[in-house]
């Protein structure tokens, strides 16, 4: 996250005040298609230049038992080959016309962008709309499922199965979300991934492609009125499958009911890292504490002017870093972290020791009037600022109305943070923090014996 100097806050509060006079300029137009397809327009006209996104609502949570990583391997068959596109067209026709695309899968959506031209949106739309109705599924050993679970499997082997500090979280958040559809990380199982057949795959496709489960953002130099002439032509011919999506698995996070030590020691690793997990919350379960979470831990450990970093790194230089966040914009509650590295010589106990004693005092004595203000200014201006990247606007509409937010969530943001008080603050961190709460202790370290 972009870190702003204090130095720099007065002019950052003017120009937010500014940037919210001229919000008429960019706030969004919404509509539905008849077959149900939801249509987000987000103007920006300074640039002849449109970001096109399709949200489906579903991620990894809504996986059936035992099929973990299937919401993220058909991500990747998404891009293979349908029944007027021969494998690899799409790239290359989006590359073709000077675009770039790619897709990302959450535990609570998936979705799918292209950023072009203007006068190549319809081009982009009849592009997802092939492949959200006739995308090719078979049993070909070298068809796009199965070549693409090879794939996936290779992915899983160089991004978590060899990376000690992925390895470390995977098995931290396993624990924090032990029982609830978060538990298993979106990439999958290994022996799951491997077993998942064509057969799974069509039923996925059919379940949950389709326009009614999906919500199409397009942000830049278009008019609302162009975008629905486009999206009734391309996307608005699709009948929706009449499938039952059914309740979505979201459910409330259960909190730890015991403390646990996990360590995690590997010989590439070479910097040791200390964290606790907490339980923590999110923005669709309790936006209020949530907002004031993100506050309390900007002050805490949000930066280099934060408690945490000036203690530990400037002050008693016993860490290199130390920083506080929370996963708050998942659908259900993420954990909240403190994390820090020691200095050379420094081991994870006196480490820990000195972490503590920062953050009880913090939890004892309350943040200042200053700081807080510091905070939330930085904040509501960093949500300001993001404004002005129209791939970002369109990230931040799509992601909060596939989570069940609202358009009035996003616009309301910057002035519900500068809104949280200091009582609200230290309040929320004493919360997630207090000394009855419990937690998940994470050490990554180098393989015994090594330097």
């Amino acid at each position: 996250m972009k870190r702003i100097f204090a130095g720099g806050l007065f002019a950052l509060s003017a120009f937010a005040s500014s940037a919210v006079a001229d919000e008429s300029a960019w706030t969004p137009t919404v509509f539905n298609l008849d077959n149900g397809m939801e249509v987000v327009v987000v103007p920006d006209h300074r640039a002849p230049v449109v970001t096109h996104m399709v949200w489906y609502k579903v991620g990894a949570v809504d996986e059936a038992e035992g099929k973990s990583g299937i919401a993220h391997l058909f991500e990747h068959v998404m891009f293979k080959e349908t029944d007027d596109l021969a494998p690899g067209e799409f790239d290359s026709i989006v590359s073709r016309n000077g675009g770039v695309s790619n897709a990302f899968t959450s535990w609570d959506y998936t979705a799918y962008f292209e950023r072009v031209a203007k006068d190549q949106l319809g081009t982009m739309m009849a592009l997802e709309a092939e492949r959200m109705t006739d995308l090719v599924i078979n049993d070909d050993p070298d068809g796009p499922f199965i070549s693409e679970r090879d794939v996936v499997k290779e992915e899983r082997r160089q991004r978590i199965d060899n990376n000690p500090g992925v390895i470390l979280q995977e098995m931290v958040l396993s624990e924090l979300w032990k029982g609830h559809p978060y538990e298993i990380t979106i990439i999958g199982n290994m022996d799951e991934v491997a077993a998942l057949t064509p057969a799974d795959g069509l039923a996925f496709y059919k379940e949950y492609y389709s326009p009614e489960n999906a919500i199409l953002v397009v942000a830049g130099d278009v008019t609302p009125e162009e975008v629905r002439v486009l999206a009734e032509e391309h996307f608005g011919t699709i009948a929706p499958t009449g499938t039952a999506h059914g309740e979505r698995k979201w459910a409330p996070v259960a909190p730890l009911t015991e403390t646990k030590e996990l360590v995690y020691s590997d010989p590439k690793v070479r910097q040791p890292s200390w964290s606790r997990y907490y339980s923590g919350t999110s923005e669709t379960r309790d936006r209020e504490l949530s907002y004031a979470l993100d506050v309390g831990l900007e002050v805490l450990g949000g930066g280099m002017t934060s408690r945490l970093y000036q203690s530990l790194v400037e002050d008693q230089q016993i860490a290199i870093n130390a920083n506080t966040y929370a996963w708050t914009t998942l659908h259900d509650e993420g954990p909240a972290i403190i994390t820090a590295s020691p200095a050379p010589g420094v081991t994870l106990d006196v480490l820990e020791a000195a972490i503590m004693a920062e953050v009880e005092k913090v939890l004892e004595e309350g943040f200042t009037d200053a700081e807080v203000e510091r905070a939330r200014n930085s904040l509501a201006a960093q949500a300001i600022y993001a404004r002005d990247s129209q791939s970002n606007m369109a990230n931040t509409f799509g992601s909060t109305l596939a989570l069940g937010g609202s358009i009035e969530d996003v616009l309301d943001y910057p002035d519900a943070m500068r809104a949280i008080t200091t009582e609200q603050a230290i309040a929320a961190v004493r919360e997630i923090f207090g000394a009855d709460r419990h937690y998940i202790e994470a050490h990554l370290l180098p393989a015994e014996g090594d330097s």
